[in-house]
């Protein structure tokens, strides 16, 4: 494989409710080199649930020492378990030409940036604050009270945008869709990604 053809870390954020899973699901309709992480997780598997392909499951002694020797992105606690992002995982799939999507909440965005420098960082934003509400009463599946919690969030989430590369705005997923595939391409053009094509094309 030519170092131009590298896949990309594609690290894509936003608050509940802005569209995130739907925008991904379009963009992968439009690109055949795309790939998810796949976490580690001290959780026990779920009935149907595939260690390797659903997550890598672990024990907490052993993801304590992927957190301590650098072998982690990311990680974080939730509900009791521990998530990370395999570094190992990500750079194989990207030597082999996949660019790797990470849908991921900001903390964890920040610990990936600053791991990986070169992470194509996207935020989705809803288009208004009362079409995002629209969108989580929708649902149909939350209580008053954590809907309220979830705007709340979203607030101190949309806070944060400005520290992402890009901005996309949902307002038609597959429009914000062509809009995260057009900046991917346009990373994969980088000079500093394909200055060896140059040197290729003087000395031919």
């Amino acid at each position: 494989m030519k170092p131009h053809d590298k896949g990309k870390l594609l690290v894509i954020s936003g608050p509940s409710g802005a569209g995130k899973s739907t925008v991904i699901g379009k963009l992968m309709e439009l690109r055949d080199d795309l790939c998810f992480s796949v976490s580690v997780t001290t959780r026990q598997p779920r009935p149907g649930e595939v260690d390797g392909r659903d997550y890598f499951f672990v024990t907490p002694q052993h993801f304590q020492e992927l957190a301590e020797g650098g072998y982690l992105l990311e990680h974080a606690e939730y509900v009791g378990n521990r998530y990370g992002t395999p570094r190992g995982y990500v750079e194989q799939r990207q030597l082999e030409g996949k660019s790797v999507i990470l849908d991921i909440e900001v903390q964890g965005a920040g610990q990936i940036v600053r791991n990986c420098p070169d992470a194509v960082t996207v935020f989705i934003l809803p288009p208004t604050g009362a079409e995002l509400e629209r969108r989580l009463r929708h649902r149909n599946t939350d209580s008053e009270e954590k809907i309220r919690e979830r705007l709340l969030q979203a607030k101190r989430e949309c806070a944060e945008a400005g520290k992402y590369g890009y901005i996309v705005v949902n307002d038609d997923p597959e429009a914000a869709a062509r809009e995260v595939n057009a900046i991917l391409t346009a990373e994969k053009c980088r000079a500093a990604d394909r200055i060896n094509l140059v040197t290729e094309v003087l000395i031919s």
